[in-house]
């Protein structure tokens, strides 16, 4: 063998540490009869072997082809050197390496060899929920730093015992250097405690006596990957009715947790894409048509024809619903809009007034990590929430950053910080709207830099100035860009394609900043993250009240009424407001005072909610707008597009180095859809139908404003981006009415339409930006 060997120096980046990459090296090399090492470093695996050039051929060919299904390989790099003699092969241990980055594994659901074990009585690991395995468990959420060794994790708190050690020194061994590996005897613990911290139960009693507090309709708060989670029994009412109270949460959905794929068949219908998202490694929670029949308890989501399910993505998880034998309410643990309660003593602090037992263990958590959320509308999946599961995996950029820091929004913040050509799109932050937010996004942006190495030399932030993500940007050392929401929904959308050239970005929200300091959020803009072109809008309406208005659609349905259709009478689901408020709102208006300008789809769709009776005040985001939605049913052939008016305005707003595509701007006239939704609502035509007409007339005017904009630009792409377009319907409306005319549409795969997508576009124009 001597007399032919070659060797071989190879470099593997990509998701490659915590998967099982190293013994799987060590097999194809055992399988080849190949001689040398690989090792973790703080930017991947390294390896170098020796053999035979025909099995070197194959070992880098397997390298790639048979990699383990959690490994995202992002390069192979492979040098020839000279042999060294080696005479045997091994895992060496990990070099770290200062300055150094690499990819990391998000936390992974439960495989099925540790559920077997689990269930199992003859294993040591029987009915023990901590047990994992390289294919399985926490990764993000425990570590500190990088390389991925347990040093690094807060498992570093507990040693293995002699079982466990062997397992996770044999490199044939699936525990092989499986960091959060334990067992019974020297791994984490649960402990049961009630509302004021007194233990109930612990160790194996833990388990069996929460789920006696669940069957007896009590609220448990359990320690879950990320954070804390609210559970109780989904199928009894007071129980659930009893958990809203307490949470502040009187009407926004819960998801609810399934013991498997049979049982969730038996609450929602579902379909191949939903099955697939549903049994991936992130498990996310999937958003699925309700199944008529179904024992959860119409409390768990109000209002509404969607169900979000999950299924057990922990060993904890899966004996909790294995002893209940009914599905639970999981819901973060906190208050409303607050970031998910982590550490024992806080949720025993923050929660103590919702839950009335608390099922703790002592394996500290290091990431807070909220569930993800993902639905299914035409055009295939997109996530409404992106965090456990995905994050922190990085979106490919098509050209390599510099260190950027974008800050992201207001509303379901996420922030983006660029190396090479990644982008770490952070876990879903949250509303920044209290202190306790900013301190978990401060946090989480200090992890990411030390983890990936970053030191952001451009600080991006969007163009509204009382964002607390852009007073935290603003604060920070760096050149800074601002960056206009609408324009960082268009190049978010692109990117999220891998698509660098110019588009059509149809793009409907609620609120964003706008360039002439107005609320702007129902914009055509045309460009790529370079820069744009505003080429046609809404048309603007007035906003009384400012945010107050959001919370009481009513008023935007009124306001909006005297706007468009002056002293026409008005409907029976307007009449009941008082007069003195109806002149306080006309005064408000006529004046504008604390009345800005808005040309938002979101607050078009709520104002038309409460027109219908259908909702006059919301307790959470995007309600009316999404209970407008469910309502929505078609008469037939019969319907038609309300009518809208679409005219010529002087001037074009513009921003960045972008070419002349349109010289003149169109805008959006509503008063004559308002003159159609007055006529049938006098008619008695069914809610029901206007808001499926409604909900058509959007669609048409997004359809004829993009073909118009084509003859003028010359452009064939449409992408569709922002919170609006988590509107299931009007997807099914919007995406064939555009195909039909031969437009290639872009819609989000990787992250969110809503808010929560807005860091990566403002990463990707940052950077251009600063070029």
């Amino acid at each position: 063998m001597s007399a032919v060997r070659q060797a071989r120096y190879i470099a593997v980046r990509g998701v490659v540490q915590g998967v099982g990459f190293r013994p799987f090296v060590y097999r194809l090399a055992q399988r080849g009869r190949l001689l040398g090492w690989v090792r973790n470093t703080s930017w991947g695996v390294e390896l170098q072997v020796e053999g035979q050039p025909g099995a070197l051929r194959s070992f880098v060919e397997a390298l790639r082809q048979e990699a383990p299904p959690l490994a995202r390989i992002e390069a192979v790099e492979v040098a020839e050197v000279a042999p060294r003699g080696y005479q045997r092969f091994e895992i060496l241990h990990s070099e770290p390496q200062a300055g150094a980055y690499q990819l990391i594994s998000p936390d992974i659901a439960t495989c099925e060899d540790c559920r077997r074990e689990i269930a199992s009585p003859h294993d040591r690991r029987y009915r023990y929920p901590f047990t994992n395995c390289t294919n399985c468990g926490p990764r993000f959420t425990i570590m500190d730093d990088v390389p991925y060794d347990r040093p690094r994790t807060t498992m570093r708190a507990f040693t293995m015992c002699p079982d466990c050690q062997r397992e996770y020194d044999d490199p044939l061994d699936r525990r092989f250097h499986a960091q959060p590996n334990a067992c019974p005897a020297c791994g984490p613990q649960l402990t049961l405690l009630d509302a004021r911290g007194n233990e109930l139960a612990g160790r194996d009693e833990a388990l069996p006596q929460t789920v006696a507090l669940l069957r007896a309709g009590q609220i448990v708060a359990i320690k879950g990957l990320g954070g804390y989670q609210l559970a109780c029994d989904a199928s009894n009412a007071e129980a659930v009715s009893r958990l809203r109270e307490r949470k502040h949460r009187p009407h926004k959905p819960f998801a609810v947790m399934v013991a498997d794929l049979a049982a969730a068949e038996a609450h929602a219908i579902l379909q191949a894409a939903g099955c697939e998202l549903l049994t991936s490694p992130a498990a996310p929670i999937v958003l699925l048509p309700w199944r008529e029949g179904s024992a959860i308890a119409r409390e768990v989501a109000p209002a509404q024809r969607w169900i979000g399910l999950m299924l057990p993505y922990t060993p904890l998880h899966h004996l909790l619903l294995g002893g209940m034998g009914l599905p639970l309410v999981m819901t973060s643990g906190n208050l409303s809009e607050e970031p998910i309660a982590r550490d024992n003593d806080e949720a025993l602090h923050r929660l103590s007034g919702i839950a009335d037992g608390f099922l703790t263990h002592n394996r500290d958590i290091y990431a807070r990590y909220d569930d993800s959320v993902w639905f299914i509308p035409t055009g295939g999946p997109q996530p409404v929430r992106r965090a456990r599961g995905y994050a922190p995996f990085p979106i490919r950029l098509p050209a390599v950053a510099r260190p950027i820091l974008a800050c992201g929004a207001e509303l379901k913040n996420t922030f983006c910080l660029t190396r090479d050509r990644y982008a770490f799109l952070s876990q879903h932050i949250g509303d920044m709207e209290n202190v306790e937010t900013l301190s978990h996004y401060e946090q989480s942006v200090a992890l990411y830099e030390r983890l990936f190495h970053v030191r952001p030399e451009i600080i991006a932030c969007d163009m509204h100035p009382d964002y607390l993500a852009t007073r935290y940007g603003l604060a920070q050392d760096g050149h800074k860009v601002m960056v206009q929401h609408h324009h960082a929904h268009l190049a978010s959308c692109l990117a999220d394609n891998g698509v660098e050239g110019p588009a059509i970005g149809a793009i409907l929200d609620g609120t964003g900043y706008g360039l002439d300091q107005r609320i702007w959020g129902g914009e055509f803009l045309v460009g790529d993250a370079q820069g744009f072109q505003r080429a046609a809008h809404l048309q603007y309406l007035p906003l009384p009240g400012g945010e107050g208005a959001i919370r009481r659609p009513y008023r935007l349905a009124l306001a909006y009424w005297r706007a468009l259709l002056g002293e026409a009478p008005l409907p029976d689901t307007l009449r009941d407001i008082p007069e003195e408020e109806q002149h306080n709102l006309a005064a408000m208006v006529a004046r504008g005072v604390n009345t800005p300008l808005t040309s938002s789809a979101g607050r078009l769709f709520d104002a038309v909610s409460a027109l219908l009776g259908v909702r006059r005040e919301t307790s959470y985001e995007a309600q009316a707008a999404i209970e407008l939605e469910m309502i929505a049913e078609a008469a037939g052939s019969t319907d038609q597009p309300y009518p809208y008016d679409l005219i010529a305005v002087e001037g074009v707003q513009a921003w960045g180095r972008v070419q002349g595509f349109v010289s003149q701007t169109s805008e959006l006239r509503l008063s004559p859809l308002f003159g159609g939704l007055r006529a049938d609502l006098v008619a008695g035509v069914p809610v029901e139908r206007i808001s499926w007409r409604f909900h058509l007339s959007i669609a048409q005017m997004i359809a004829e404003v993009c073909e118009r904009l084509r003859a003028e630009s010359g452009l064939e792409r449409v992408a569709l981006s922002g919170g609006c377009y988590q509107n299931s319907l009007l997807l099914s409306l919007v995406l064939p009415r555009l195909e039909e005319r031969g437009f290639q549409v872009l819609l989000h795969k990787q992250v969110p339409c809503n808010d929560g997508g807005l860091s990566l576009g403002q990463a990707v124009i940052a950077h251009y930006a600063s070029g």
